[in-house]
């Protein structure tokens, strides 16, 4: 049977990267993110198994529809991918940017919130699967970092999620990765983690049997 995934944050980077591999595995990917051209690449990429959906995550009503019309284009919701995110140019929390700090809050876990509570409703009737997108910054304590402390909040929540989730049968896993070669960073990182190693970490949660429910993937780069 062929299963739909959800992924935010899906044009670039371990969005893109996820998608291209769930597609390769057989499944319907419903891409959401902000930027059009990049979705509408990716899709087009695709094919007829992709759905390009821009939209501002941070949005809930917004987000709300976007999911709506996921579900009723490919029928059914089997997972999502919680993949949005973003970090901050200021360090710290004497000489940190607290308008910085709430653009990131707005995303790394309002949105996250968002994306759980509009989604469970389209999950529960297929026992679905939530990912979210994690960090070792959220298992570790680094000075002053906001960051970390919002990565925190996502690897709380998710645990706190798993344990709603399985009254119904359904499954939240939080994948934890430390440096990323994305284009978040300016200069290319090839010895780090890859997009790629990234995706193939939410594909082993996804491929789970029924009596396996993984909560956690931490993975570092081996350099």
């Amino acid at each position: 049977m062929t299963k739909t995934i959800l992924i935010t944050g899906a044009s670039t980077g371990i969005g893109e990267a996820t998608a291209r591999a769930a597609s390769v595995a057989g499944w319907r990917v419903v891409l959401l993110a902000r930027s059009k051209d990049k979705l509408d690449a990716l899709a087009q990429e695709i094919g007829d198994t992709a759905l390009a959906l821009p939209c501002d995550v941070t949005d809930r009503a917004a987000l709300r529809a976007a999911i709506e019309e996921g579900v009723s284009h490919f029928g059914e919701l089997n997972a999502v991918f919680a993949n949005a995110g973003r970090g901050i140019n200021k360090p710290g929390v004497e000489n940190g940017d607290p308008d910085e700090w709430r653009e990131m809050i707005d995303l790394n876990v309002m949105s996250v919130l968002y994306t759980a509570h509009e989604s469970i409703p389209h999950l529960k009737p297929t026992k679905g699967h939530f990912i979210v997108t994690g960090s070792k910054a959220g298992r570790d304590y680094f000075k002053g970092s906001v960051y970390s402390a919002s990565k925190w909040f996502v690897h709380g929540f998710a645990e706190n999620l798993a344990e709603e989730m399985r009254d119904w049968g359904g499954r939240c896993t939080v994948i934890a990765p430390g440096m990323v070669d994305t284009p978040l960073f300016d200069e290319p990182k090839p010895t780090k983690l890859q997009p790629s190693d990234i995706a193939s970490a939410v594909m082993f949660a996804l491929d789970q049997p029924e009596t396996s429910a993984v909560r956690e993937i931490y993975l570092m780069p081996n350099d």
